[in-house]
């Protein structure tokens, strides 16, 4: 139950869209706080490389009107009827998502009608490195007025103290799947060798994954079956070259597909192959650990070292092909080492959880409000 300080408190949250890894969360704070205290406002229902299909039942919600522009493939959102908006709705708890302009309309909404701002991040120390000056003025001048601070992951709290905030400010709410979606369809009948889930852009590596496909199945001499499961820019392309490599590797591209479809899809794979080169987090690799991979990732996710740890459930590897290659060889040619990796990817996935991720919200604004 909550406090009687937060249980007479209104929360906002100002998200970009509906994304499927957070709607359960909101369900969930909801049932916290009240439908009538809570509410979730956002900038737009879809972004123009989003095909997710969502349900928003669960809380009280607002679409601002679409307002955005693109810049070097992100989306920029801005809406003015953001302050209507909030004036209607008159929290005591702002919390803001990120720094697009609709996000720094709220702020000093907050500012200067003294209420509580919380800024959430996914991002993490080094996914910001390349910030330029400016971006790093206005997190100061955000978090100065800020009371605490949430984050995805271990690396965002790096990233908060790298602006001077101390530890006892922060709150972790994890990203997470539907763990129990996914971990009722485990099998032992696994029909791919290998499985690769993501955007198929450049950061997300899917050509590298098809390299280790073709690596893998020289050492074992025998095909590896694989499968690509998502679209993007990259796809024809990944598909003409895993078509050159058809002696060696036997891809299958499904395309992209809704939260319902994947938990099968999940459970037919042995291996996760996660090699960005820039991820703040990658809610892939939940899915995967949920239902029971071992994951190889690059140290560029956040979820390297955290949710996936070198040696227990799976390899944090630099993007060197070799290494993969030997790497996902010994996992498939040791069955029993796949078996301990697969175990530990459902032992430790079972910590990011929506329960989970909506207490460390609760804890953010209960300990904002102290």
């Amino acid at each position: 139950m909550p406090n009687k300080l937060v249980s007479k408190s209104r929360i906002a949250i100002i998200t970009n869209i509906p994304a499927p890894y957070r709607m359960d969360i909101y369900s969930h704070l909801a049932k916290h706080f009240g439908c009538d205290q809570f509410h979730v406002v956002f900038c737009a229902q879809k972004e123009a490389n989003r095909d997710w299909v969502i349900d928003n039942n669960g809380f009280a919600h607002t679409f601002l009107k679409t307002n955005y522009i693109t810049w070097n493939g992100r989306y920029i959102h801005y809406n003015p009827d953001a302050l209507s908006v909030l004036k209607q709705l008159k929290p005591d708890v702002i919390i803001t998502t990120g720094f697009n302009p609709t996000h720094l309309l709220a702020f000093p909404y907050a500012v200067f009608t003294g209420k509580v701002h919380i800024p959430m991040t996914d991002g993490t120390y080094d996914s910001e490195l390349k910030l330029s000056v400016l971006h790093r003025i206005v997190r100061r001048v955000v978090y100065r007025f800020s009371k605490t601070f949430i984050g995805a992951s271990l690396g965002a709290l790096r990233l908060y103290q790298s602006y001077g905030i101390n530890v006892d400010r922060f709150y972790q709410s994890h990203l997470c799947a539907n763990n129990a979606a996914f971990t009722a369809l485990n099998t032992t009948h696994k029909p791919y060798d290998l499985m690769f889930s993501g955007r198929f852009s450049p950061e997300k590596n899917p050509l590298f994954a098809l390299d280790i496909a073709a690596g893998v199945a020289k050492n074992l001499n025998r095909p590896i079956s694989i499968l690509m499961l998502g679209a993007g820019p990259l796809l024809d392309e990944a598909k003409a070259y895993a078509e050159s490599l058809a002696l060696q590797v036997t891809a299958t591209f499904p395309g992209f597909l809704q939260q319902a479809e994947l938990p099968a899809l999940y459970n037919s794979a042995k291996v996760f192959l996660f090699p960005s080169s820039w991820d703040p987090w990658g809610v892939v690799a939940n899915e995967a650990c949920a239902a029971g991979q071992a994951v190889i990732v690059s140290p560029h996710a956040g979820v390297a070292n955290e949710l996936v740890c070198h040696g227990e459930n799976g390899y944090v590897l630099d993007l060197v092909l070799d290494e993969w290659i030997k790497h996902t060889t010994e996992l498939l040619s040791n069955p029993d080492l796949l078996a301990q990796f697969s175990k530990g990817s459902q032992i430790k996935v079972q910590a990011y959880s929506y329960e989970a991720a909506a207490q460390g919200i609760i804890n953010a604004v209960n300990g904002a409000l102290i």
